[in-house]
């Protein structure tokens, strides 16, 4: 250990003669500070050269006020000046009063993030609780001294007091005794009192920006959560989102099975690898502990706690949060890092924040999942309601097909033998999704149900009406067109609640039947008019939901009948199946890029031949 050169200095450099007025009367008041806590019979070049880093500190802690990060470096290089140092470290005092290594230079990068000293531990604890410098010749003579590396035989530590508080610890250590005399000391103290308030300031800004940071991540949680409903992708957004708010080497997430009371791993990432790991009894381990008592769970040193469960070898610190949802433990967020101490209370308070969100979401995206699959369940049941393909009584061919806008469809098709008969029917319910998927299915069975009595169409429709008013579904109604074709004659009967006017194309002539009458289930009553068709070997008859005249393209267009015609009449020749995949495939290229926004349906009837 020695100090400096300082006859390599040039004096020149530092003659307050050469130096703005301001910059002169500062710099004549440190010499004069400094002159109180050196020697005086100190060479004046001595002097000079103190004075001279006693400059270079203040200018380097104003230039670096909101820099935490810079400033370290910059203080290790003043005081690198005034002591050749072997062994260096600046700590940092939590809320505690605990003591953490913020910047070194000596230690090994594993052994300075190690280290953690309650309060009033060590000599650099002794600094903090006298507010004073410590020094020792010989620590092997000190009662109180922590020894982390044993070659070392002298230590100084001088706290940075700021605003009556200490803010940092400046501590060098030597392997030589008597490394550090008065002078040492006594220059370490004035560059500390130059680095603590500028310290204690960049800390102040590094919190606020970390809060600004926390409360932006909160507002972008917030925004994205509402908008994830798939589990997987929920949990991997949570993981991302979190990781620049506490960086952590492993985050999972567990969530309760229902109904015993397991932690069932659901989710996890292990240095950025997706990995899975064994369930958890509630109350077993950090995580179980955290759901059974239902309060966070921080542990600074895995291996002094006996609750500790490892499933990643070399992890030293934990946090556990519980996610809890009407009173409900629904799982628990864990984060682990490879880093003693690396969680904080103010992360504790940071997660319990996200911790009702991240809850809530997830509790929202499992319950959209399992609706998801009762959807799915649903749609595979309508597709046993809806009939296969037309195997019936020669003469006809008919085409039907439903795509639904979501997974259950609102609309739907039937056709069936009355009484050597064939009935065909079109329905569309209001509104889309499960609610009108069932009314759906609830309409086409009272339809199929009127229709055993042989009526016509209309007085069929009339019958449907008057029950499903009975069954007093609210808000519910649906637009149906119920045609009969009668072989033995030839004809096409047909009437409509609601529904497009129907195409007919007869001897080449396409045009469209209007038919008058209400929607089904909205007043009692009503009745609905029967028109009859008379129609010959290759006529066609389309029956079809708004699902697709009322389709939108990306650039606002609509869809419209002109198209839905020109199909028509370009495939007219085409068996009634080919025309129904001519309509589908026309409809989806003009809204190509752009979301189903309503369930589509066709019917199509040709005639083949006389009976």
């Amino acid at each position: 250990m020695r100090w400096h050169d300082f006859s390599s200095c040039q004096p020149s450099q530092l003659d307050p003669l050469d130096l703005g007025g301001r910059q002169r009367g500062r710099l004549d008041a440190k010499m004069a500070e400094t002159s109180l806590r050196t020697s005086p019979s100190a060479p004046q070049a001595d002097r000079d050269t103190e004075f001279g880093i006693l400059l270079e500190a203040s200018e380097a802690a104003a230039a670096h006020t909101l820099d935490f990060d810079a400033l370290m470096v910059a203080l290790a290089t003043v005081v690198r000046k005034i002591v050749d140092y072997e062994i260096y470290s600046l700590l940092l005092p939590n809320d505690e009063g605990e003591l953490s290594v913020a910047h070194s230079v000596g230690y090994g990068e594993d052994l300075a993030r190690s280290i953690r000293l309650p309060p009033g531990q060590g000599l650099t604890g002794e600094a903090v609780r006298r507010k004073e410098t410590v020094r020792v010749d010989d620590v092997s003579r000190e009662p109180g001294y922590v020894c982390k590396i044993p070659t070392v035989k002298s230590e100084l530590s001088v706290p940075l007091v700021a605003r009556g508080k200490v803010v940092a610890v400046l501590d060098l250590q030597s392997a030589v005794p008597e490394a550090f005399d008065s002078r040492v000391s006594a220059l370490l103290e004035l560059v500390a009192s130059r680095f603590s308030l500028a310290i204690d300031v960049a800390q102040l800004y590094r919190a606020q920006a970390k809060q600004h940071s926390t409360l932006h991540t909160l507002q972008q949680i917030a925004q994205e959560f509402s908008q994830i409903l798939h589990l997987d992708e929920l949990l991997g957004q949570i993981s991302t989102l979190i990781r620049p708010l506490m960086p952590y080497d492993v985050f999972a997430i567990y969530l309760t099975a229902r109904p015993e009371r397991t932690l069932r791993h659901y989710f996890g990432v292990k240095y950025q690898e997706r990995v899975q790991w064994r369930d958890i009894p509630f109350g077993a381990g950090l995580v179980g502990s955290a759901a059974a008592a239902r309060e966070p769970v921080l542990v600074k040193d895995t291996s002094l706690d006996s609750r500790y469960i490892e499933s990643t070898p070399g992890i030293r610190s934990e946090v556990a949060i519980p996610l809890i949802v009407r009173n409900q433990v629904i799982g628990v967020l864990d984060l682990e890092s490879a880093e003693l101490g690396r969680f904080t209370d103010e992360d504790v308070h940071t997660l319990t924040l996200l911790a009702p969100q991240i809850a809530t979401a997830i509790e929202n995206a499992r319950l959209y999942e399992e609706l998801e699959r009762d959807l799915v369940a649903a749609r595979s049941v309508q597709r046993h309601l809806l009939p296969t393909a037309w195997n019936g009584r020669p003469g006809i061919e008919i085409a039907a097909r439903n795509e639904p806008a979501s997974v259950v469809s609102g609309d739907f098709y039937d056709y069936y033998d009355r009484g050597g008969k064939v009935a065909i029917l079109n329905g569309d319910v209001s509104g889309k999704g499960a609610a009108a998927a069932l009314y759906a299915a609830l309409a086409s069975g009272l339809i199929r149900a009127a229709a055993q009595h042989d009526l016509p169409p209309g007085a069929t429709l009339g019958q449907a009406n008057e029950a499903l008013l009975d069954r007093k579904v609210d808000a519910r109604f649906l637009a149906a067109l119920l045609a009969v074709w009668d072989a033995s004659r030839n004809q096409l009967t047909m009437a409509a609640a609601g529904m497009p006017a129907p195409y007919v194309l007869r001897n080449g002539s396409l045009s469209r039947v209007e038919l008058e009458g209400l929607p089904l289930g909205l007043f009692r009553g009503a009745t609905y008019e029967d028109v009859t068709l008379e129609l010959q070997p290759g006529d066609l008859a389309v029956t079809f939901t708004d699902g697709f005249n009322e389709t939108v393209n990306t650039d606002g267009e609509t869809y419209g009948d002109d198209r839905l015609e020109e199909v028509l009449r370009s495939h007219q020749n085409e068996s009634a199946q080919a025309i129904l995949d001519r309509l589908f495939d026309d409809v989806s290229r003009f809204c190509e890029h752009c979301p189903q926004a309503d369930d589509r349906t066709a019917v199509v009837l040709r005639v083949t031949q006389k009976a």
